[in-house]
């Protein structure tokens, strides 16, 4: 068997995206007072409005472990790489390295510095380098470098869920003391940062778009790109991402279509819509 890589619940691969021996999923947990949901593999039921008893929580070291090791074995001793949510945004990082230390030299660990697919599309070049023949190294050098060429624009809706979570980043000030207003953050590189503040939601669309499109123009010519629209109970915000996307790039460019999830839909809201790009490919 070749490198495995291993993920987790938020990297928004689901359905197709994840069949094929060659990657695992680990979920993260959804608490809904004493209940506990894997995201991904149990369904969770809906937040009630202004519930404080709604939380999310990351893997243990004990579960991530339990996959690592199996996952190890699958490969035949050849290693696996493990990519998952920014150690930023989520303690899942340390608990992945905690599991790593403890199954041995060959998991390495890398940290994506994003969320969403800006995790997602990294894992599945990782997957395809892996597939290849690649060696663990070649493996984990392609999805490190992967995650920090990835990016992701995203507009949130409300305010008070972001700020909630405790994890604003760079933009906790803007977050705290603006809640009436819409924005666009950009993520990647394990940071938020506000990219533009809004009055008016039915612009921010566009407004995204043109945020995508002058960072993927500033790369060298010739350099294509992959791109991602997610969003968390905002489908025509989806759909009109995606046809500005390919109003402005061409209808050849590969644009993957997903929801967020319960567990960073938890966090950004409901409204929320966002694009993923990895940048890079020739």
């Amino acid at each position: 068997m070749p490198v495995i890589v291993v993920t987790d619940s938020t990297a928004g691969l689901h359905g197709g995206l994840a069949d094929g021996e060659g990657l695992r999923i680990v979920p993260l947990h959804v608490l809904v007072e004493a209940d506990d949901y894997r995201e991904g593999v149990d369904e969770v039921p809906p937040r009630p409005p202004k519930s404080d008893d709604y939380t999310s929580a990351g893997p243990s070291p004990g579960e991530l472990e339990q996959v690592y090791a199996e996952a190890l074995d699958a490969s035949g001793g050849d290693g696996i790489v493990a990519v998952h949510l920014s150690r930023a945004l989520s303690g899942t990082w340390d608990a992945a390295r905690q599991a790593a230390d403890r199954v041995g030299s060959r998991v390495r660990v890398v940290d994506s510095g994003g969320a969403g697919m800006t995790v997602g599309m990294p894992v599945l070049e990782a997957v395809r380098a892996a597939a290849g023949g690649a060696s663990l190294d070649e493996v984990y050098e392609t999805a490190a470098a992967a995650c920090a060429r990835a990016f992701g624009v995203v507009y949130i809706h409300r305010l008070d869920d972001l700020r909630r979570g405790g994890r604003a980043g760079g933009a906790t000030m803007f977050v705290s003391s603006a809640l009436s207003v819409r924005v666009l953050l950009r993520i990647g590189g394990g940071t938020l940062e506000l990219r533009d503040k809004l009055r008016i939601p039915s612009k921010g669309m566009r407004k995204l778009v043109e945020h995508v499109v002058a960072e993927l123009d500033a790369q060298p010519a010739g350099t294509r790109a992959e791109l991602a629209v997610q969003h968390w109970e905002a489908p025509d915000r989806a759909d009109t991402l995606e046809h500005l996307l390919r109003e402005r790039l061409g209808d050849e460019v590969t644009v993957h279509r997903g929801e967020f999830g319960p567990v960073l839909g938890l966090h950004l809201g409901p409204g929320s819509a966002g694009v993923s790009v990895l940048p890079g490919l020739r």
